[in-house]
């Protein structure tokens, strides 16, 4: 049996991200079998048991998942172009006022905050931000299960089988796509629950099939609604929510 980095172990049994893994090392935080490691590049062996210490379950119970309805041109991360990330809409002003959650905002919780997932610049909805490592590798890990619900208007003429091809049947970029749900909701408008989000796929999958997309709203993520939130507005995850 071959050894691991811990940092890549914690990762894969979903501890935290591996980033979150070496400050945790570099801490003193993790154990490997009862005795603490703070070597970063540590390797173990995957049957040896990792334990968090309570130092580090108490970080991870204060880091902030946040909530947002990202308008139309921003874009999810960095900026470009001249676009501003949807973060700077993440403010005291802009938090949502049927917010419940019993925090107030300070601009600490936007430290190491990252998008997990992304909406193009032209799409709107909900758009998750979080510092904890576990959430982000929960959307966006490379085994993930957690599906995403889209509404989207179109115009244009389907091909005959259109709605089968979109389901299953799809390539993009020479790979095959995940098996998809896609249904009618009214005359010009889809709905569609993914399990992967490569870059604009939804409008390139209409296109395959006769269709141009006119507008595109991400409505569920996991167990997580859009609901009732503003466009532009913002919110905390609560304590009781999952995705």
């Amino acid at each position: 049996m071959e050894k691991i980095r811990l940092s890549k172990l914690m990762s894969e049994q979903g501890f935290c991200s591996r980033r979150e893994a070496d400050v945790y090392i570099e801490r003193g935080w993790v154990l490997v079998d009862g005795e603490p490691v703070n070597e970063l590049g540590t390797k173990i062996f995957p049957t040896q048991k990792i334990t968090l210490n309570r130092a580090a379950k108490d970080q991870q119970q204060t880091q902030i998942t946040i909530l947002l309805n990202k308008p139309i041109a921003y874009v999810s991360g960095q900026a470009e172009d001249g676009y501003q990330p949807a973060i700077t809409l993440v403010n005291a002003a802009s938090r949502w006022s049927a917010d419940t959650y019993p925090l107030r905002f300070h601009p600490g919780h936007l430290k190491g905050i990252a998008p997990a997932g992304r909406l193009d610049i032209d799409s709107q909805g909900l758009l998750v931000f979080t510092q904890d490592g576990r959430v982000a590798k929960q959307l966006v890990g490379e085994n993930s299960e957690i599906d995403k619900e889209y509404l989207v208007r179109v115009t244009g003429k389907m091909t005959g089988n259109g709605i089968n091809m979109l389901c299953h049947g799809l390539s993009l970029d020479g790979q095959k796509l995940k098996p998809a749900k896609v249904s009618w909701q009214n005359e010009d408008q889809l709905r569609f629950v993914l399990r992967e989000g490569k870059k604009r796929q939804i409008r390139r999958m209409c296109e395959l099939v006769g269709l141009k997309v006119t507008g595109l709203k991400r409505v569920r993520i996991g167990k997580i609604k859009l609901g009732d939130l503003p466009v532009g507005k913002w919110r905390y995850l609560r304590e009781d929510e999952k995705f």
